[in-house]
């Protein structure tokens, strides 16, 4: 019976082994599990800190162009702070963040912007902020102090432009020019408010209803087409690429011709860098996805058109090189019996839109319906305009540009 009792004995000594052991596997956990939480929360931390970054570095970019035109220094800070919804003033901004401008000896201008990014979970081990720094600097290309124009209404009709109620255009960067000494050749009403480095306006006649219109200027020499007839007019090849109604949840386009297109649900739609002529209506549905990096679109008729039905997202870039270098979108213009038959170009509303390059159509009354929000770095040339709800923040296109046409209107580029 002796060695039974040391069985026993032998177990009881196994059991203690293995409860000590789970005791420490418990301590150890206890340990660990904190530190785990750290590295994978901090990783999200860093994400949303890089995330902030790219975001303050665009508002950087886009207050440092506007405020390289402004000579005066206090000026020239008050431009740039209004970029940012956290302004105080004088350089210093709300949660951590200051904004400081130095003037460089060649005349640009240099911003530099530091936030301590707030933490959620790095602040477990008294991380409480990651520091973030931008810096983007500006020069002006033409010496003159004036801003460039980026957008153009040529029409001379009674309200050439119409601003309704509930838009909101931030185009500090640059100056609007309508052509028309109409009467009245404007019309803006309450609720809206339209910040320009210029309202330029050739005729002393308009209507304003209320609203707030920053640096109107009537009885002004208004900026004449900087595009016209230095756009080369593709030939139009008689096949198409792409036409009639089509389903699918994704489609990629090359370039060629596409006639009348129909995208059925709500498909992502993306054009391969190039030419793109669009004959006769392309429909996109609501709620699509397009994308068009490097893209240039061509419409041979005035009754071509991208017509979007709302909560569109639309990215899209013009080509930096070749025959269309800086080209986003643009219509026939060599046809005068073309050019006499002026239509309506309608660009419903959008859930974000990120448009770079020149939009050229000088023969289309656009129009631009509630919720269309876009952020672009662009130069519009159109007959007329109206304004319904929308939202855009514009700042003036500064790349390359059609031969002859001395490259984007945009006096001011980036240099960093």
């Amino acid at each position: 019976m002796q060695p039974q009792r040391m069985i026993f004995k032998h177990d009881r000594e196994l059991a203690r082994f293995a409860r000590a052991r789970e005791g420490n596997f418990g301590i150890l956990m206890s340990l660990l599990i904190p530190l785990v939480m750290v590295a994978a929360g901090g990783a999200v931390d860093i994400i949303y800190a890089l995330g902030t970054k790219t975001e303050l570095q665009d508002q950087l970019d886009a207050a440092v162009l506007a405020a390289v035109h402004e000579t005066d220094p206090d000026k020239r800070l008050d431009i740039a702070n209004s970029y940012f919804p956290e302004a105080a003033g004088s350089g210093a901004l709300e949660n951590g963040i200051s904004l400081a401008l130095v003037d460089n000896p060649d005349g640009s201008v240099t911003g530099t912007l530091q936030m301590q990014h707030p933490t959620a979970f790095l602040s477990i081990i008294n991380l409480n902020r990651i520091p973030i720094g931008v810096h983007s600097t500006a020069i002006r290309t033409g010496g003159a102090a004036s801003a460039p124009g980026c957008i153009y209404a040529l029409g001379n009709r009674n309200q050439a432009v119409l601003i309704n109620s509930g838009v909101n255009l931030d185009a500090k960067a640059c100056e609007v020019h309508v052509h028309s000494s109409s009467s009245p050749a404007f019309i803006m009403n309450a609720g809206s408010t339209v910040d320009t480095a210029k309202f330029c306006v050739k005729g002393t006649s308009y209507i304003r209803n209320g609203g707030t219109l920053t640096n109107l200027q009537v009885a002004c020499d208004a900026e004449d087409d900087p595009y016209a007839g230095k756009i080369p007019e593709p030939v139009v090849p008689s096949s198409c690429s792409t036409q009639g109604a089509l389903s699918g949840t994704s489609f990629t386009l090359n370039p060629g011709v596409h006639c009348n297109t129909t995208f059925n649900g709500n498909p992502t739609i993306t054009f391969k860098p190039g030419l793109h002529i669009i004959k006769g209506r392309m429909i996109i549905n609501s709620d699509s996805t397009v994308i068009a990096e490097g893209v240039t679109f061509y419409y041979p008729d005035v009754y071509s058109e991208i017509r979007a039905n709302g909560g569109l997202r639309f990215t899209a870039s013009a080509p930096q090189t070749g025959d269309y270098a800086g080209v986003l979108m643009f219509e026939k213009t060599s046809d005068a019996a073309n050019n006499a038959n002026k239509q309506q170009y309608v660009f419903n509303g959008s859930e974000g839109e990120t448009l770079t390059g020149i939009i050229h159509l000088p023969n289309r009354d656009a129009t631009y319906n509630s919720t269309t929000n876009q952020t672009n770095k662009m130069s519009l040339v159109v007959n007329t305009l109206i304004m319904n709800s929308s939202n855009w923040k514009v700042t003036p296109y500064d790349g390359a540009g059609p031969a002859g046409s001395g490259g984007g209107v945009g006096m001011a580029r980036l240099v960093r």
